[in-house]
């Protein structure tokens, strides 16, 4: 009977000990708990020490640090009829335990499901273009939109980051090409507008020259010079054009071929 006696009091002790370590509950700085009393909701405590009262009282963890979540790959039609596969990261933290326990019976998978369809619902209105050049626009959209629909879930989404657009084979060779015809006509536009603004500058500097034909002279002795300097063994020497017209009525004059005038020949 003694030994049964030491053996009650011994399991007494255990469900005591059982009992007391069930009751208390240690939660750390980034940690909320939950609390529900007979099955409705009660409180939220934490962090540090909290007692919770066995098979009255039921206790939920929540963690309040930022959750870095991978959007899986996604295919998608853009507007322009372009498949593509897309793939994003999502960061998200909660702000309200209650409604993340209480709303939604699993925050994490229900926030990567709404994810998922939102970036392909919004995409999907872009062309290409859009897609790849203006990320940040597309960023701030697919935030701004799941962090409206997770309010009620007591959560808030900080930020959307899309992280490879993979594309066709076929579709990169059609892009590149695109690539290459934009820089050849840029590089048209670009020599076109020097040819402008050379003309531009040479017809500036004939005014010049035309208001003060001295240096016209100036200009003529200075293109001799340069010519000069050369190592070459034909030079040409430019001559002014009002000599050129001279010349030319000089010879129209002593012209011996012309028939003489009747007055010459009496």
């Amino acid at each position: 009977m003694m030994i049964d006696f030491l053996y009650f009091q011994l399991l007494i002790v255990i469900l005591v000990v059982m009992l007391l370590s069930s009751m208390f509950r240690i939660l750390r700085e980034y940690e909320r708990g939950v609390i529900f009393l007979l099955g409705r909701f009660y409180k939220i405590k934490g962090p540090g020490l909290i007692l919770v009262i066995p098979f009255v009282q039921q206790m939920v963890r929540v963690d309040l640090r930022i959750v870095t979540m991978d959007v899986p790959s996604q295919d998608l039609i853009s507007r322009d009829n372009v498949t593509v596969r897309v793939n994003a990261v999502l960061y998200f933290r909660v702000l309200d335990p209650q409604k993340a326990i209480i709303n939604v019976e699993n925050y994490l998978e229900a926030t990567s499901q709404l994810a998922q369809t939102t970036m392909r619902s919004v995409l999907g209105q872009h062309e290409l273009d859009e897609i790849l050049s203006a990320r940040d626009t597309l960023n701030n959209d697919l935030q701004r939109i799941l962090d409206q629909s997770t309010d009620n879930w007591g959560i808030k989404v900080t930020a959307v980051e899309i992280k490879h657009v993979d594309l066709d084979e076929s579709m990169i060779r059609a892009i590149a090409r695109q690539a290459e015809a934009e820089r050849a006509r840029r590089a048209k536009v670009i020599h076109a507008t020097g040819e402008l603004e050379a003309s531009r500058q040479l017809l500036e500097a004939a005014h010049i020259l035309a208001q003060q034909p001295e240096a016209i002279q100036l200009r003529y002795l200075q293109t001799l010079t340069e010519v000069s300097s050369e190592n070459s063994k034909i030079i040409v020497f430019p001559l002014p054009m009002e000599l050129g017209q001279i010349l030319q009525r000089l010879a129209g004059q002593h012209n011996p071929e012309d028939p003489k005038s009747p007055s010459e020949m009496t």
